[in-house]
């Protein structure tokens, strides 16, 4: 039957393989006997008829055990033959040559061609309708070998065969009276349900009649007249049904009842046989946070299978020549849909739970207890090889999951009910797959475990079949569903929240997945230490790497990360190297999740041998720091820790683990997986080494002060990486090489929290980065046939402490810009959007914001970047025109002013017409092109504005910062145009106020400021407001009221949001506007006081409220340009005060003694409240 795994298991875009040589006697018989066929003409005689039978039977009985070899059209042609011989009136010749068809499409591993298969569809068609019921079952199986893969060619017969009343519906019918051909017709339909790429799919009708059809089969109960091998085949057949339509069809469930029923069923598969348990569930799993009831059958004392009696006694009844080998041959066909994990077949005698048990047994220390190892394990489970051959290639059931001994029938009932829990796991994945995630978290709590009330049974979940089920690829196929639930729940599980007792008459939700997070990583540390399988260890590693991803340690209770922690240490130590492997990705997500975490600083500082001391280790052992780079490999971890004192004290063991899986040559033999990984390698096979430089990056971002420590040797270890081979080596080692930089940088920066002594010493920095200079670096960036390493060189290159640029040696300066200005004319994407992102980032070191040359030949590398066609490149380089252009700014503020003057005009107007082109693009180029324009228009001198050819040029940049405003861009967009126009108010050269662009630029700000939905947007709008410096600035009388009526419109609305995220950002809105319209009564003209006046009399009281707690409390928000102290705050009313009372006019005008009043009034009111703190102030001030 290998031939028949072979043919069955074949990817369906790749249907049954390229024929392969048969020998010469093979391929002689076949030739023979289709050839005597082929000469035989129709004829109804006795003789003829037994010479067409005995050839039919020649043809089946031929070895092709050896595989293919012949021609798929010859195959085709003889079935085609073969039919043309056989009247349809002859029911046992048409269930020979149905027998012949199945046998030689799955034998030789053939797909009929379109214009074959329509004569032998039309031919098993007929012959269904026409012939007696008894051939059914044999004329199904070749129907469903033709169809198998070839269903985008069977769509004119879709309703002869899927119609209201098509042949598969009828036979497929609970009603229909023999259960095999039942079972027969479902494979039919599933076969049918295969997708193959670049063919059309069933129409959406047909893809429901089969949904609908699959469905009633996994939800109907199983029939008196049907035994359990068979039930659970037409289980299989079909899951395999839903998994091909959610696979192939892109079927989405868009309705909860069918998303519902499918869970259900699928959930009630799940466990379907598992020894010791019975649920019941539901027709329909409604989406609920809390824990849904699953009704457990009392479970029945276990008896001979009642199954193996009845298969018995069909034996005796009607054994025809049947189906055994046919019905094997499917049987295998559907192994290959049962699950997505290739996990080790090998399985425990024990493992196979009687009715009362339900745990397995555990060492006396429980989950804290490690591994058990030796003969205890072997008698437990068999050790398997990982990379074990394909499901295809398996031994039949009998020899795959279960023992000799546990007899022969039983033992592959059995085997057949776990292909059913694999195969609706299998489908489970699918379903997520299909599913949006935010539908999924509604079914958390049907497939997820929660700690069980106390005196509650647990409930039924994944977790059970990890825990419990015998099989150890169900265990895998669960874990690997676990995982696809887990991954990207980040969000979902932050509202989980447990640091505090909860005592409340409800549990909040928040504390419910908080609980089903704690029981997730109990009965995940139970199935680790309990698991023999290396395949299912990986995966329950992986599992618990998904899982610590996605969970918020920060909100929940301490001791999970350390229980896992201490869990996972002696793995890292395993034989199998995709143990080793999941293992170091799992210490990687501890070290990565919510960085930092005070419980893994503690963890991080364990002693070296701290769990480790398992000697039965393929990888290197840990050696003292530095003895690398002398010997070939130092001494064991046990030696080091008793005879060497350096080795006790060292700060962190994961960082020289890692160090030495690296770099260090392997010690003794690897075990059979390692082998093929590494061959001819003297060190650790790649996966490891690559995982390990992982670790040590995400210790690099979350732990810097760890890794510090081993800053000079982690230089070491990233010029030994870069020095090799192998580009995936290179690569990590310069994404290590870029984390350490940027690690740095961030303890220079001004709001470190490092203080200043533990901060790494710059000539320890510049050492560090001129050994990468004088190292491979230079070559990584030059290595243009990998252009992937060049980009990543390029963001290493670009993570260097300014401070220690400064002080590298000219050379190394030289060389750093020289590669950096040559590389952004590279012809890859990946190179040039690193490139211009870089010299973004150099263009602000203090050491060459001043260097004219260099600004100038950065800002032309970037405008030529700017016009590439790789939006990720113009996107880079509009960040660094931004940077750029900040440059310019910075150097406005210098005491020298050569800078201003030396910089090219044209190389502005140039730069000028590229930000206005840009800001034109998509939201990423946009955001920073508009940053560059403000930044530029505020650069630019009285002598470029004086130019006729910039006049054109500055009214085109201000129209495009107006329209950018007003527009309903993304929201970071509008916020930098704001930003934008306030610092083109900066200027005093440009001609605001009396420009005819004044009116539209004001205008537009006052529009944002009174409606836009983002408040940090409008809060920008009004600080831009707030920037002009004198009353001309503000235009006309009626522009002044405009803007001060639209600022008072903005303080009614400060509150008006239907977002719930706005409402933090109201008091820091509040407070801008507040210090914009004292800004404009400082700068308020006599004729602007009857405005003022007018919206005094109507919105006083409110304006006074809200100005009063502006002098109170002050900007709550995070905007740097906000008044904060209440000295500088009561000085802006007295400012204004003071200015109005100064404004000269005419004799009875009321406007200015009721303004007067209105401020007097409030610093009287704000004098009361402080105690008259303030009037003090407000004295010494005068």
């Amino acid at each position: 039957m290998a031939a028949v795994q072979v043919a069955s298991s074949l990817p369906c875009g790749q249907p049954r393989g390229a024929p392969r040589e048969l020998s010469p006697e093979q391929d002689d018989g076949f030739r023979r006997l289709s050839a005597r066929l082929r000469a035989l003409q129709p004829d109804d005689s006795t003789v003829s008829r037994m010479e067409i039978h005995l050839l039919f039977d020649q043809l089946i009985s031929e070895n092709y055990s050896e595989g293919g070899g012949v021609a798929p059209e010859d195959v085709s042609a003889v079935l085609v033959r073969a039919c043309q011989l056989v009247p349809l009136s002859q029911n046992h010749l048409v269930s020979k040559v149905s027998q012949l068809i199945h046998h030689l499409l799955y034998r030789l591993q053939v797909v009929v061609d379109e214009q074959n298969l329509d004569f032998l569809l039309t031919y098993t068609i007929s012959a269904i309708q026409q012939c007696s019921s008894w051939t059914h079952m044999e004329i199904l199986q070749a129907l469903a070998a033709l169809v198998y893969c070839n269903g985008s060619k069977c769509q004119k017969y879709l309703p002869d065969l899927l119609g209201k009343s098509g042949l598969l519906m009828k036979l497929s019918d609970s009603a229909h009276s023999d259960p095999e051909v039942r079972r027969a017709a479902v494979h039919c339909m599933a076969n049918l349900c295969l997708s193959v790429p670049g063919q059309p799919y069933l129409e959406e009708s047909y893809q429901n009649v089969c949904f609908q059809a699959f469905l009633t089969i996994l939800q109907s109960p199983k029939s008196s007249d049907m035994d359990d091998i068979t039930f659970c085949m037409l289980l299989q057949n079909a899951l395999k049904g839903i998994r091909s339509l959610l696979n192939g069809g892109k079927m989405r469930m868009a309705e909860t009842e069918h998303l519902g029923a499918l869970l259900a069923v699928l959930k009630k598969a799940m466990f379907h046989g598992l020894p010791g348990l019975n649920i019941e569930m539901p027709t329909v799993l409604y989406p609920t946070p809390l824990p849904q009831y699953d009704g457990r059958s009392p479970v029945k004392p276990q008896q001979p299978e009642p199954s193996a009696v009845r298969l018995s006694a069909n034996k005796k009844k009607k054994h025809k020549v049947k189906p055994k080998k046919a019905q094997q041959g499917e049987k295998e066909e559907e192994e290959e849909s049962s699950g997505e994990v290739e996990a080790a077949p090998g399985l425990s005698r024990g493992r196979v739970n009687t009715c009362g048990e339900n745990n397995r047994r555990f060492s006396p220390r429980g989950a804290q207890s490690l591994p058990v190892d030796g003969g205890d394990r072997a008698a437990g489970r068999e050790q398997v090889w990982p990379f074990a051959s394909s499901s295809w290639k398996r031994a039949s059931s009998s020899e795959s999951d279960y023992s000799d001994s546990e007899g022969g029938m039983q033992g592959e009932m059995r085997s057949y009910q776990a292909k059913v829990r694999q195969g609706a796991l299998a489908c489970f994945l699918s379903t997520i797959k299909s599913i949006e995630k935010k539908v999924l978290y509604g079914y958390w709590s049907a497939f997820v475990p929660d700690t069980p009330e106390l005196g509650s049974p647990q409930s039924v979940s994944l977790m059970t079949l990890t825990l419990k089920d015998p099989s150890p690829k169900t265990r895998a196929c669960a874990l690997q569903v676990l995982s696809a639930i887990l991954e990207g729940s980040k969000q979902f599980l932050s509202i989980a929240e447990d640091t505090t007792d909860h005592k409340m008459a409800f549990t909040p939700f928040s504390v419910t997945i908080a609980s089903s997070i704690r029981e997730l990583h109990r009965c995940l540390l139970l199935a680790l230490v309990a698991e023999s399988s290396s395949q299912t260890l990986t995966q329950i590693i992986k599992c618990l790497a998904n899982l610590v991803s996605n969970a918020p340690y920060n909100r929940l209770k301490l001791s999970l990360l350390t229980k896992v922690w201490n869990h996972i240490k002696p793995y890292i130590r395993h034989k199998d190297v995709n143990v080793r492997v999941s293992s170091l990705t799992l210490l990687g997500a501890i070290v990565s999740t919510h960085a930092p975490l005070p419980e893994v600083q503690l963890l991080l500082q364990q002693p070296c041998s701290s769990g480790l001391s398992n000697s039965s280790s393929a990888t290197p052992h840990l050696s003292t720091p530095d003895c690398w780079k002398k010997v070939p490999a130092g001494p064991s971890l046990e030696e080091a820790s008793v005879s060497s004192p350096k080795a006790s004290s060292e700060p962190c063991w994961l960082i020289r683990l890692c160090i030495s899986t690296v770099v260090l040559p392997r010690e003794d033999s690897c075990s059979g997986s390692d082998a093929g990984s590494s061959l001819g390698s003297t060190y650790e096979p790649s996966p490891m080494r690559l995982e390990a430089l992982q670790v040590l990056a995400h210790l690099a971002k979350g732990y810097f002060s760890m890794a510090q420590l081993y800053l000079m040797e982690l230089g070491e270890v990233i010029c030994k990486c870069m020095g090799e081979a192998n580009p995936s080596i290179q690569l990590h080692g310069v994404k290590l090489l870029e984390e350490l930089g940027t690690g740095l940088i961030q303890q220079y920066k001004p709001d470190s929290s490092t203080a200043p002594e533990q901060r790494v010493p710059i000539s320890v920095v510049v050492m560090f980065w001129t050994m990468m200079l004088n190292g491979p670096l230079p070559l990584a960036l030059q290595s243009s046939e990998h252009p992937t390493l060049q980009a990543s060189a390029c963001d290493a290159l670009s993570s260097i402490l300014p401070e220690a640029f400064n002080s590298l040696p000219n050379d190394k300066q030289i060389l750093c810009i020289t590669m950096l200005l040559g590389l952004n004319d590279s012809k890859n994407h990946l190179v040039k959007a690193a490139t211009s992102r870089a010299l973004g980032v150099y263009v602000l070191f203090p050491c060459l914001r001043q260097d004219v040359i260099f600004v100038a030949d950065t800002a032309n590398a970037i405008l030529m970047s700017l016009q590439d066609k790789s939006s990720n490149v113009r996107a880079k380089a509009a960040w660094s025109l931004g940077n750029l252009t900040d440059t310019l700014i910075i150097n406005m503020d210098t005491p020298d002013p050569s800078f201003q003057d030396e910089f090219s005009g044209l190389l502005l107007l140039k730069m000028l017409q590229s930000a206005i082109q840009a800001s034109t693009d998509k939201d990423k180029v946009k955001s920073n092109a508009v940053r560059a324009l403000g930044n530029l228009l505020h650069f630019l001198q009285p002598s470029h504005i004086e130019r006729p050819r910039f006049a054109e040029i500055i009214e085109e940049s201000i129209q495009a910062l107006i329209s950018t405003v007003v527009n309903e861009a993304a929201m970071k967009v509008r916020w930098n145009a704001c930003y934008a126009m306030g610092n083109v108010f900066k200027n005093p050269a440009l001609p605001l106020g009396s420009a005819p662009w004044t009116s539209q630029a004001y205008k537009a700000l006052t529009s944002v400021v009174m409606s836009c939905k983002n408040f940090k947007v409008r809060i920008r709008s009004a600080a831009a407001l707030s920037i002009p410096g004198k009353r001309a600035q503000y235009g006309s009388l009626e522009q002044f009221a405009q803007i001060w009526n639209a600022l008072v419109t903005a303080l009614q609305k400060s509150e008006d949001t239907t977002d719930f995220l706005e409402f933090k950002y109201c008091a820091s809105l509040r407070t801008h506007i507040c210090q914009a319209l004292l800004h404009l009564l400082r700068l308020a003209s006599a004729s602007d006081l009857p405005c003022i006046l007018e919206t005094l009399e109507l919105n006083g009281d409110m304006i006074q409220s809200y100005v009063l707690q502006f002098l109170k409390s002050g900007a709550e928000g995070d905007d740097p340009g906000a008044v904060h102290t209440p000295q500088e705050r009561d000085q802006m009313v007295r400012v204004a005060l003071t200015h109005i009372r100064s404004v000269q006019t005419p004799a009875g005008d009321t406007a200015k003694r009721v303004i007067v009043a209105f401020l007097e009034d409030i610093l009287a009111v704000h004098c009361d409240s402080s105690g008259g703190q303030v009037a003090l102030l407000g004295s010494s001030d005068q």
